[in-house]
């Protein structure tokens, strides 16, 4: 009589073991990739608020940020300077220009340390705002800031 196969054999199992390692050697670092790029996008959050306050300001005041002070957060109508918080490590206000400068850190190497510079540029009808970052070529912040 013929006997009847069970199971898999040796090989079939080595097969599907070796599938697996292939799609995870793939899907990890992409992963990773998807997870930096949410906490960079949480910074990137982080200074909506702060946006919307210097654009208002600059409509008050003929699409110019010349009069901001030193201590910018009570010009803006802000009772401080807001609390950093997630991974933005320090938050701060150029005075005279109203450029956004934001330190980053707790995402891990090469991201912490590195400061996102949002600029703005105002007319009496409009805010655009230019980033830089001191992070330059990394595809993650090009993607999220638009830094050059």
């Amino acid at each position: 009589m013929k006997q009847m196969q069970k199971g898999f054999t040796l090989i079939e199992l080595m097969i599907v073991v070796a599938i697996i390692g292939i799609l995870a050697a793939v899907a990890i670092p992409q992963y990773q990739d998807y997870v930096t790029r949410t906490k960079l996008s949480g910074v990137a959050t982080y200074a909506a608020p702060l946006k919307t306050a210097l654009a208002e300001y600059a409509q008050e005041n003929a699409g110019t940020f010349t009069a901001l002070t030193a201590d910018p957060w009570t010009t803006l109508g802000l009772s401080s300077a807001p609390a950093p918080t997630g991974n933005v490590t320090a938050v701060s206000v150029t005075a005279a220009t109203g450029a956004i400068v934001l330190t980053i850190g707790g995402i891990g190497a090469p991201y912490d340390t590195t400061t996102v510079t949002m600029t703005p540029t105002a007319t009496n009808t409009s805010v655009t705002w230019a980033n830089t970052c001191t992070l330059t070529g990394n595809a993650n912040m090009l993607k999220v800031f638009g830094c050059p």
